[in-house]
């Protein structure tokens, strides 16, 4: 048996030592299994390849690639993924915020008979707005895409290889791999942990990157977003009718003496931001369909080790 450990690395140079030896000291050394450990630099512009390379020179089970530029985490982790050569999987942040030892129960899990294993959290030891972000993205997508997606979420999983083999075929563009998990409906296993508080670097998980990750998940995997247009469009539709009747009915009875302009300005305000925010959804839609019409990777590789033996 062997099991492979998927590590996106980005912006992680002061991390990656320290972590190889928790790593070692807490899974490898306590197994009596094959192992290999992927690491993927995911356009990195600081050391962190270098120290891959020197990690690299240290264990020959060690295998790193690097990225032509950042593609983002969930490219990074599915090109581990595709040269990974493990009967499972887990996919670990580099970051040490997950205690190693997770992935010993989670191959437990793994052995008696699910496909997929997540790491659940049951707690937090961070900052009460990086909390209040990730459940309420948790549960937005719970609620309006995967009614599986657990109450405070997963970042670290183990899949076999029927669920490897399952997300290269799927070939998604702008979509969330732990999406495209929970969508594909596997026999899931759950262990839980409580998330560590960062002591090592910075995060380089910014507002941005949690907006396109909350986009891509609803327009992959829900409908949320056009329901959300329609009803937009039912609602403006009768309360237009409700008050052209009132107007008409106001006119007639000699109500209205002189035609206002501020109500007229108000509502070509209100139909014009409606009619922008539809033309933005409409326009996710058509992006999405168009940037998989074109099939461009989802990564490109640079560099790496055992890249010739894996041809």
């Amino acid at each position: 048996m062997r099991v492979s450990i998927i590590i996106p690395v980005y912006y992680n140079e002061d991390n990656l030592r320290p972590l190889y030896i928790d790593i070692k000291e807490k899974f490898i050394d306590k197994i009596d299994y094959e192992y290999e450990i992927v690491m993927v630099n995911d356009g990195s512009k600081d050391k962190s390849y270098k120290v891959m390379q020197e990690l690299a020179e240290s264990d020959s089970n060690i295998k790193i690639i690097s990225l032509s530029r950042n593609f983002g985490s969930h490219a990074a982790i599915l090109c581990g993924l595709s040269n990974c050569s493990g009967d499972c999987a887990i996919v670990k942040a580099a970051d040490l915020q997950e205690p190693t030892e997770l992935m010993l129960d989670m191959i437990e899990k793994w052995k008696s008979g699910s496909n997929v294993v997540l790491a659940v959290r049951e707690g937090r030891e961070e900052s009460k707005g990086q909390t209040f972000f990730a459940n309420f993205y948790y549960k937005l997508v719970q609620k309006a895409a995967l009614s599986n997606m657990p109450d405070k979420g997963f970042d670290v999983y183990l899949i076999d290889r029927k669920v490897i083999t399952v997300l290269e075929s799927l070939d998604e563009k702008n979509s969330a791999l732990t999406g495209q998990i929970l969508w594909s409906g596997f026999k899931t296993g759950i262990v839980y942990y409580t998330r560590k508080a960062r002591e090592i670097g910075t995060s380089r998980w910014t507002l941005k990157k949690k907006i396109r990750l909350v986009s891509d998940t609803l327009f992959s995997f829900s409908t949320l977003p056009i329901r959300l247009l329609e009803l937009v469009g039912v609602a403006s539709f009768f309360i237009g009718i409700l008050w052209a009747i009132f107007v008409l009915v106001s006119k007639l009875a000699g109500n209205i003496q002189i035609s206002g302009f501020t109500t007229l300005f108000i509502f070509n305000l209100l139909s014009f931001g409606v009619t922008m925010i539809s033309m933005g959804i409409l326009g996710e839609y058509l992006w999405r369909t168009f940037d998989a019409s074109r099939r461009r990777p989802p990564y490109i590789i640079e560099e790496g080790n055992h890249m010739e033996e894996d041809k």
